[in-house]
């Protein structure tokens, strides 16, 4: 497919036209990434609705606009160079709603751990795990976001997605194929996350609360938190922990410009000195083809890389 190409006020103008919802150009992806780098973005959208949004994406497909759904940039490590296309941001589709027994309906546009947070302090067990994830509900069901022997695919019961053809329908958990750190979405790349319902179970506020403080203080004395980062950078391959196969080759504290394999935890990568998206990508890839050298372990990175064509 040809993807053709606008200057950055032909593609806002076009963009604001729809009058979808919010529309900024040139927007820095530092802004917009929890490694805190990435080159501009021509346009970025935040549709209203999903309506906006599937009037947005017909524009989008008719005219083969390069386009990329982002939550809140928490697993994906753009490069350096202009965004030559238009970012779509469903921080709008945020709607929430209790019902039934311990159900909760979530747009795909709110906050994993703000929503693990609610649900706890409402005595809904089950998304304890989720309360040091950052990212959206629809971020976490596309990844199948996970922690402490859980993830999304043990509370989702079925998901409203848009799908490549722009229809609205709903999957259950059997035909999302929820496996570790995987689903139906992320291999099916086309379909957009709108909205998922969770079925959560009766818990002690208080003792929800203490798990999940717990788990806050672990994080802290374990993880890198006071430096941008994506997380874990590897999968664990199966039988092992990918941060002890990076520890032992040595290779905690080992920079290229300014990432740095973290010195807390080996899995991590930091942007501790204003790095550039390529001196991350260029880390992940000396860690990776060490690892597989060394032990011959080929490890699953976690990030997704995007505009590196």
């Amino acid at each position: 497919m040809i993807i053709m190409k606008k200057n950055t006020n032909e593609l806002f103008e076009l963009i604001e036209q729809l009058n979808v919802g919010r529309c900024e150009k040139d927007v820095p992806l530092s802004k917009h990434t929890t490694y805190k780098v990435g080159g501009k973005a021509k346009v970025m959208v935040y549709p209203k609705n999903v309506d906006n949004l599937i009037k947005l994406m017909k524009i989008l497909k008719s005219q083969n606009i390069k386009h990329k759904v982002l939550g809140l940039g928490s697993n994906v490590l753009f490069s350096d160079e202009v965004y030559d296309g238009v970012i779509i941001r469903l921080s709008e589709l945020d709607h929430l709603e209790f019902f039934g027994r311990n159900k909760v309906r979530v747009g795909a546009g709110y906050s994993l751990m703000k929503l693990s947070l609610l649900t706890a302090k409402k005595g809904l067990a089950g998304l304890e795990f989720a309360s040091g994830i950052p990212g959206t509900v629809g971020g976490a069901v596309f990844m199948n976001a996970g922690a402490y022997k859980s993830d999304m695919g043990y509370v989702v019961t079925e998901v409203k997605v848009l799908t490549p053809d722009l229809k609205i329908i709903t999957l259950e958990n059997k035909e999302l194929n929820f496996h570790y750190r995987t689903s139906f979405l992320q291999t099916h790349p086309g379909y957009i996350c709108l909205e998922a319902v969770l079925k959560l179970t009766k818990g002690d506020k208080n003792a929800l609360d203490e798990v999940i403080k717990e788990r806050r203080q672990r994080r802290m004395e374990s993880q890198p938190l006071e430096y941008p980062s994506a997380g874990s950078v590897f999968r664990n391959p199966e039988g092992m922990f990918a941060g002890k196969l990076i520890e032992d080759l040595g290779l905690k504290g080992k920079t290229i410009g300014g990432a740095m394999v973290s010195e807390k935890h080996a899995n991590f990568i930091i942007n501790y000195k204003k790095a550039k998206g390529k001196d991350i990508k260029k880390l992940i890839e000396l860690v990776h083809q060490k690892v597989l050298e060394e032990y011959d372990v080929d490890m699953k990175i976690e990030q997704e890389f995007v505009n590196w064509e």
